[in-house]
């Protein structure tokens, strides 16, 4: 008998998490999380109370230079960005896109994708833990952030995590 078929008419099996589709929020026990990282460099994490311009402005003001790019998908907490002093690029994912060559090189300037890899590295790794508590969670997005900004240093981790611990 072969895998993976399915009688005609009978719908296919569902591959997705169960759940409402739609941004997360603190009600729903699905918390937005804010992430910022620049591509090849350090990631911080936020678990936000909301998704909301004046909750990310703070973080983003803190962690990111005036005038730096910032590439972002074109959900319309982002849109003061410029206005922040923020140099502001967007691709549209509800028209299929997801990079843009902007100067015809052939290469694909615009993307969201370092983040999006984050985002799936941190999902398998959430994955065996199996429900965390709101009240947990900043703890594992800490720990995770750590490991991830600390995997380049290699001998250099024990003191980054002994400096860490005691500070």
């Amino acid at each position: 008998m072969r895998r993976n078929t399915h009688k005609k008419g009978q719908p296919g099996r569902r591959r997705r998490l169960p759940g409402a589709p739609g941004r997360g929020t603190l009600e729903k026990e699905k918390p937005p999380i804010l992430g910022l990282i620049q591509r090849g460099g350090q990631v911080i994490l936020h678990m936000l109370a909301n998704v909301q311009q004046a909750t990310i402005k703070p973080i983003i003001t803190q962690a990111v230079g005036p005038g730096t790019l910032i590439h972002t998908d074109e959900y319309d907490i982002y849109a003061r960005l410029p206005a922040w002093g923020y140099a502001h690029k967007t691709v549209c994912h509800a028209h299929g896109e997801y990079a843009r060559d902007e100067d015809g090189d052939g290469f694909c300037e615009v993307h969201v994708n370092t983040i999006e890899g984050f985002w799936s590295l941190l999902r398998s790794w959430l994955r065996p833990h199996r429900g965390i508590s709101q009240d947990k969670l900043p703890l594992y997005l800490g720990f995770f952030q750590f490991v991830h900004n600390a995997r380049r240093r290699g001998k250099a981790l024990l003191s980054a995590l002994v400096s860490g611990l005691v500070g």
